[in-house]
């Protein structure tokens, strides 16, 4: 099974490379990697032996049916977790315990059950590691959200038009991807049009698009949790001359940006790729984000796209390929993609429109 193969390399890197002896979950998405269910509260993963998924009551039978390969302990209403799971910890005889996240009240409340004498530490880029490289069936899955959300932005370019209210357009796009088996989607839909698409998170108003405005759209699908995130910009209407010279900006450096990318690939070269297309145009501070993120069972996971970032790409990073140019009180252009790393390149997880629209 692959969520055991997944305890298996988490232990490794735990275990055998860092010198702990136990290993505690408590963030929602890293639970769902590990056990593929989303209703638990916590994850010990010991040095040896079988991990425990501790759960409440309301999540108690279906975890027993779906979380195969664990140990299902129950948590009852009334009792203290953090004094339940450091007993049990305490019984495997681990000294050196390790958690991915945790609030600060139940950081305390663990450390005063755990014992002063022992060590407790918080660490997430064991896990960030693991996540940031899909398996086959993950990028199976990010392959049909990818599939579901390319829908949703050809319902987009059908639905933008002169008189259309923004939420109409989001609307058509949810619905549009819903109907072809989305579990629902990766974030708020971004309907963003004339001055709001000069914002790069514009958001979704009751608006009325009105002839000639750019209209940037930025939707994602999820598929059995998996995510995609996609954003194209149109036109409500024939586009000037300054209108298309941005967007094939844009464009070029979208395109340029997805070339460099492969395994072993610098992102802070990619980035640079990408910045300096819009930069030789002459809109280099109008780029005002990072190229790109990463993406999984959140639309928002490392590897960082960035000028600044020290990663490298490796093959089955999943990451967004995301150029813009933001003119105030103009208007926004932006064009996105969920793209694969391969070993020696990439490939788009998202397609169609790559046009500015209609002429209405």
């Amino acid at each position: 099974m692959r969520r055991l193969k997944r305890i298996t390399a988490l232990k490794k890197v735990v275990f055998t490379e860092n010198g702990f002896d136990g290993y505690l979950i408590f963030n929602s998405t890293n639970l769902l990697y590990f056990t593929g269910f989303s209703g638990a509260t916590s994850l010990l993963v010991p040095a040896d032996g079988e991990s425990t998924l501790y759960v409440y009551g309301v999540n108690y039978e279906q975890a027993k049916s779906e979380a195969k390969g664990f140990r299902v302990e129950l948590v009852k209403g009334n009792e203290n977790l953090m004094a339940k799971i450091a007993k049990q910890t305490q019984e495997r005889k681990a000294k050196k315990l390790a958690v991915d996240v945790l609030g600060v009240e139940s950081w305390r409340a663990l450390a005063k059950e755990f014992g002063a004498e022992n060590t407790l530490a918080v660490n997430s880029s064991f896990v960030q590691a693991l996540r940031k490289v899909k398996d086959k069936q993950e990028i199976t899955l990010m392959r049909k959200a990818g599939e579901l959300t390319s829908k949703g932005m050809e319902a987009a370019s059908e639905a933008v038009k002169p008189g259309v209210k923004e939420y109409e357009v989001a609307a058509e796009i949810e619905y549009a991807m819903r109907k072809r088996g989305s579990g629902g989607t990766a974030f708020e839909t971004i309907v963003a049009s004339g001055p709001s698409s000069a914002f790069p998170h514009g958001g979704c108003s009751d608006r009325e698009i009105c002839s000639g405005d750019f209209v940037v759209v930025d939707i994602g699908s999820t598929y059995k949790y998996y995510c995609s995130d996609m954003t194209r910009t149109f036109v409500a209407g024939k586009p000037s001359a300054k209108q298309q010279k941005i967007y094939n900006i844009v464009k070029a450096a979208q395109e340029m940006a997805f070339k460099t990318i492969k395994a072993s690939a610098a992102v802070s070269d990619v980035d640079g790729v990408a910045r300096k297309v819009i930069t030789d145009a002459g809109y280099g501070d109008y780029f005002v984000h990072r190229l790109g993120h990463g993406v999984g069972l959140e639309v928002h996971e490392p590897p960082t796209l960035g000028q600044f970032s020290p990663d490298l790409l490796a093959a089955g990073n999943v990451v967004t390929v995301e150029p813009g140019i933001y003119l105030p009180s103009f208007g926004g252009v932006r064009i996105e993609d969920t793209v694969l790393v391969k070993r020696n390149g990439a490939e788009k997880l998202t397609a169609g429109p790559y046009s500015l629209g209609h002429d209405y």
